[in-house]
This record gives C-alpha cells, structure tokens and sequence, in this order.
C-alpha cells in the first residue's frame, strides 16, 4: 500500500529515510515527491529535501503541497555533498535512500531494495536498474570501471556486482554511511557517488544493482550535459572539470596497490595530452585552461590532503588487489566513447 503523505511525519521511528537535493528543481522536484509518495510499501518512511540555495519557486513549491516533508533551506549554495551530509545527519531511518530531485521512482523501489537489505546479511550499498525519462530506454544497470575511474555502464541483468551505482538512486545502511564518512565535502559535487561506492568495496562491503524495479531519470540536466544527445556526447566545461578533479582525487585515494604512484603519473600526462588534443583540434583554449589546467591544480592544491586520505583510506582496506579490481574493464571507456560518438561537445 502508498504511504499517506501525513502518516510520515507522525512515525517516530521510520525504516528509511529518503533524502532528495534539490537545487532549482522546481519543474521536477513535484513528479519526485509524488513517486515517493505513492510507493507501494506498508513500513514508514521519512522524506528529506535538502533545498541548496535555490533561486526558483520549489523550495515553496515543497512547502505548500508537501507538509510532510522534512524541508532543510540553505542559505547559500552548499553544493551536493554538503547537501546530502546534512541530511542524513537529520535522518532517522535505518535505511537512507538518496534520491536525485530529478528522478521518479518505480512503484515497487522502495520494497524491493528494502527486502533484498533484510534478507541479505552484512551491510551492502544498493541500486536500481536506471531508464532514461524521456525515451524510457536502459541507460544501466550500476556501473563498472575503466582504469582511470571511468564509470562503464553495466547493461547485464545477470552482473549485480558492480563498481559503482549512481547517487540518483543510491541506498546504503545510516550505519555504514556515518562509517565511511558520509560524502567528501572537499569534492564539491560530482563523483561523489564513485569515491563512496570505492571505499566501501575497499572494506568488503559489496557494491550491488538489483535485476528489478527501477527509477527514470533526466540524465544530465544537473550540470548540463554528460548525455548523448543526436548522437553526439554534449558536456559543459564545468561539469567536465568537476568530473576529471574527483575521478583523479578517487582514483589516488583508493587504488589498493602501491602502483599508484607510477599510474597516477601516467594518468596526469594522459589527461593534459587530452586536454591539448582537444584544445587543438576544437580550437578552443578554455577547453585545456577551464578543464584540464584547472584539474591539475586543484590536484596540486590537494596535495597534502590526498596522501592522508589515502592512507586512513588503505588502513581500513580488507580485501585484496584482485577483488577490488573484479568489478573493471580494462579498456578506458573514454576510447569507446570517442569512437562511437566522436569529439564531445562543450559548452558553457
């Protein structure tokens, strides 16, 4: 049965706590909601929005036609990670269900992650198979990685061990979230989601997509761009150089080898030769300056920082080499990427 919206907030002690960002969301933060809403799951739920600063009408949008939502307002834009870290500080469930205010769960989400959590012992971070809203298609089924933390997305319904699923639909245990550390409020936003899922797996804590259900989502339209559109890979600048910075933070930090000295060299040469190919074929010097550039010194300014992350990060590590790596490619993804769809394209 749908949970009524008023029975949330009088439970004092829901199961899972749902806790949805929201930053200019106004046209889609009401399809979100109502999804949560009309759940089919008989066990009280909590709802959260986080609203970051927003500069539309949702945040009074949640207020008017959601008064069971829990509405924490931010007076200045904190950013995704900060976002969800206060939220969950908040929450009350056993259970955290983070949802991106851009998708819409299906009917059975919530029951589905909730039984496979109870029936399987051990704590576990859990998603969903991910349709795109707007055509409906499968755009995964959780994500593994290619050497340089490339998410590649997992179309095998029989594959649940994955390297990463999305924080669109992301479930974990309160407990193993606060034991992991929450987010990395020093990434801002984006890859959030990977640097959590690597740490986990780190620790033996397995990383699984359920082959049912689902959710639908406006892939992209946080940061304008990381889709396919018209056959062609669009992007913006900004999101590009968040998306490098975090995948270099993650991939130094939680590379279970010594080998990562040597390798992250290679990879830091790998992407300002990126950077120039592109610059130079595209003509566009803010490709190598806002991007690439940008990348590396944000690396540099971590550079007392990433050591100590990785060390309490390789400290509580509890599996091998071979196992963290089970859930790669070996190809880099950006490859296939470039020869399925050419040059992205940048904008602004």
């Amino acid at each position: 049965m749908a949970q009524d919206a008023a029975a949330v907030t009088s439970i004092a002690d829901p199961v899972c706590s749902i806790c949805i960002a929201n930053f200019n969301g106004e046209t889609v933060i009401g399809p979100c909601l109502e999804s949560v809403r009309n759940q089919d799951f008989d066990l009280p739920l909590e709802i959260i929005v986080h609203d970051d600063a927003s500069t539309d009408a949702s945040a009074e949008l949640i207020r008017s036609r959601y008064p069971d939502v829990t509405l924490i307002s931010s007076e200045r834009n904190a950013g995704y990670c900060v976002s969800n870290n206060r939220m969950v500080s908040r929450a009350r469930g056993r259970y955290i269900l983070l949802l991106n205010n851009d998708a819409v769960l299906h009917r059975d989400a919530v029951r589905t992650l909730f039984r496979h959590a109870e029936q399987h012992p051990g704590p576990a971070i859990l998603g969903l198979p991910q349709y795109d809203i707007e055509t409906g298609g499968l755009i995964d089924r959780g994500s593994l990685l290619d050497p340089f933390m490339n998410p590649v997305p997992n179309l095998d319904r029989d594959r649940t061990d994955v390297g990463m699923v999305m924080g669109a639909c992301l479930w974990i245990p309160r407990a193993l979230w606060e034991e992991l550390g929450g987010f990395p409020e020093w990434f801002g936003s984006l890859a959030e989601d990977l640097y959590l899922c690597c740490l986990a797996r780190l620790r033996g804590v397995p990383v699984t997509v359920l082959p049912e259900s689902g959710y639908d989502h406006w892939v992209g339209r946080s940061f304008r761009g990381g889709k396919v559109v018209r056959n062609a890979l669009q992007t913006s600048y900004r999101r590009r150089a968040l998306s490098e910075r975090n995948k270099s933070f993650t991939l130094f930090v939680c590379w279970p080898t010594a080998l990562v000295y040597p390798c992250f060299g290679v990879h830091l040469i790998l992407l300002l030769l990126e950077g120039l190919l592109l610059t130079g074929i595209k003509g566009d010097r803010k490709i190598l300056e806002e991007i690439y550039l940008y990348c590396l010194r944000a690396l540099w300014k971590e550079r007392d920082r990433l050591p100590r992350e990785r060390y309490t990060a390789q400290t509580f590590r509890k599996v091998g080499v071979t196992r963290f790596f089970s859930a790669f490619t070996s190809v880099p993804y950006k490859l296939k990427m470039l020869h399925k769809f050419g040059l992205p394209n940048i904008h602004s």
